[in-house]
C-alpha cells in the first residue's frame, strides 16, 4: 500500500501517520524527520540542508526529492509506504509520478486531514502554552495554516481530480481519529478493488 498524508498545522499529521503506518504494516516516511536525521548525522546531505536552512531559504525540490527517493528505495519500503510532508509542490507530484511509473507502482490514496481552523488554532495555542513556545501565538499559527492551504491546494486539486483523496475529520482523540482514518481508507480500497474487478 502506498499512501500520502496531508493536513494543516495542528491536525496531528505526524501522530496519525505513525498510527496508520503501523495499522497497515508499512513504514511512515517523513521529510521533516529525514532532514533532521541528516542534519544530526552531519553527512553531506545534512551539511547542505543545514546551510540552506541557516540562510533562511527553502530546501530546493531537487534535494528534497533526492532524499525522499533514496529512502523509498530502502528494502523496508518495497511493499509500501506512507509519505508525510512530500509532495508539497506540483514539481514534486510530477517527480513522484515518474518514479512510480518507472517502478510500476501507484498511489492507493491521499489522506487529507481536515479541521476547522479556529479549532486548530485553539489546539496549538494550548500546546504552545504547555510546551512554553512563546513564538506560537494566534497570529503566527493562523498564518501557518493560511500558508499550508495556499501551498497544498494545487497538490490536493491534482489528487482530487484523480479520485485519490480520502478526507477525514482530524478533531477528536488520537485513537478515534486513527479509527476514522483506517475505516475510510479500508472503504476506499474495497471500493477501488471492486471497480477494478
Amino acid at each position: 500500500m502506498r499512501l500520502l498524508i496531508m493536513g494543516p498545522p495542528g491536525a496531528g499529521k505526524g501522530t496519525q501517520a505513525g498510527g496508520v503506518a503501523a495499522h497497515y504494516g508499512i513504514p511512515a516516511v517523513s521529510s521533516g524527520d529525514l532532514f533532521r536525521q541528516h542534519i544530526k548525522a552531519q553527512d553531506a546531505m545534512g551539511q547542505k540542508v543545514s546551510a540552506i536552512i541557516n540562510r533562511g531559504e527553502f530546501v530546493p525540490d531537487v534535494i528534497t526529492t533526492s532524499m525522499i527517493f533514496r529512502r523509498l528505495l530502502s528494502p523496508d519500503c518495497l511493499d509500501g509506504w506512507l509519505l508525510d510532508g512530500y509532495p508539497r509542490t506540483l514539481g514534486q507530484v510530477e517527480a513522484l509520478d515518474i518514479v512510480q511509473r518507472e517502478r510500476s507502482t501507484h498511489l492507493d490514496a491521499v489522506i487529507s486531514l481536515v479541521a476547522d481552523p479556529s479549532a486548530l488554532i485553539g489546539r496549538m495555542l494550548k500546546r504552545a502554552m504547555l510546551e512554553g513556545r512563546a513564538d506560537d501565538n494566534e497570529e503566527t499559527i493562523s498564518r501557518r495554516i493560511e500558508v499550508y492551504n495556499e501551498e497544498t491546494e494545487p497538490v490536493l486539486a491534482v489528487y482530487r481530480e484523480r479520485g485519490l483523496i480520502v478526507e477525514v475529520d482530524a478533531l477528536g482523540d488520537v485513537g478515534e481519529v486513527t479509527k476514522r482514518l483506517t475505516d475510510a481508507l479500508d472503504a476506499k480500497l474495497a471500493l477501488d478493488e471492486g471497480t477494478r474487478n
